[in-house]
C-alpha cells in the first residue's frame, strides 16, 4: 500500500465515524453545523437539509464551491474538506441515507416537501490524523518523561 492509499484510507474511515462537521461556502464565512454521510468510493458526502436553509437557498442557480470542516479529537481527525456543493433531488439516495436523526427535523418523514439533500463532491482535502484523545495523554506524558517532543500523527493532502 502507498502513502497516497493508506491517506486515503485513514481519511475516508476516520471520516465515516465522525457524525458532523461545519459546513459553508467558499463566497461566505458562514459555517453551519451539519451532519454528513460519507460516499467513500464516489468521493462524495451528502447533506440533509430543508429547502428553507440559507445554504439551500444559495444554491438554487446551482452548485457552488464550499468547505467542510470536521474536528473530532475522539476519532483522531481534523479536516477542512473543499469540493462542489450542489442541490439533488435524488429519492434513491434521500432512502438510503434516511435515518432517526433525519426524521427528527422533518415532520411528515422522508415525505417531507420541506427536505432537501444536498450533494458535495470532493476536490481536495487537507487532514491532521492523530492517534485520538488517549494517544493525545499518552503522548504528552511521554514527553514529559523523555523530553521528546510528543507525536501528534500525520499531515497530509489529498485531491480528489
Amino acid at each position: 500500500m502507498t502513502d497516497h492509499d493508506d491517506h486515503v484510507e485513514k481519511f475516508w474511515s476516520r471520516l465515516g465515524g465522525i457524525n458532523s462537521g461545519m459546513l459553508g461556502l467558499m463566497e461566505d464565512a458562514r459555517l453551519v453545523p451539519m451532519s454528513h454521510y460519507a460516499e467513500a468510493e464516489a468521493g462524495r458526502l451528502w447533506f440533509i437539509t430543508a429547502k428553507g436553509t440559507d445554504l439551500a437557498g444559495s444554491l438554487a442557480a446551482g452548485g457552488k464551491d464550499a468547505v467542510h470542516v470536521v474536528a473530532d479529537e475522539g476519532k483522531g481527525l481534523f479536516a477542512r474538506i473543499h469540493g462542489r456543493l450542489a442541490l439533488s433531488d435524488d429519492r434513491a439516495k434521500l432512502d438510503e441515507l434516511w435515518n432517526a436523526v433525519a426524521s427528527s427535523w422533518f415532520e411528515d418523514g422522508k415525505q417531507d416537501e420541506d427536505i432537501q439533500l444536498l450533494r458535495f463532491d470532493l476536490s481536495e482535502a487537507e487532514a491532521w490524523v492523530t492517534g485520538g484523545s488517549l494517544s493525545f495523554i499518552y503522548q504528552i506524558a511521554k514527553s514529559k518523561v523523555t523530553g521528546d517532543k510528543p507525536d501528534m500523527g500525520e499531515h497530509f493532502s489529498l485531491s480528489f
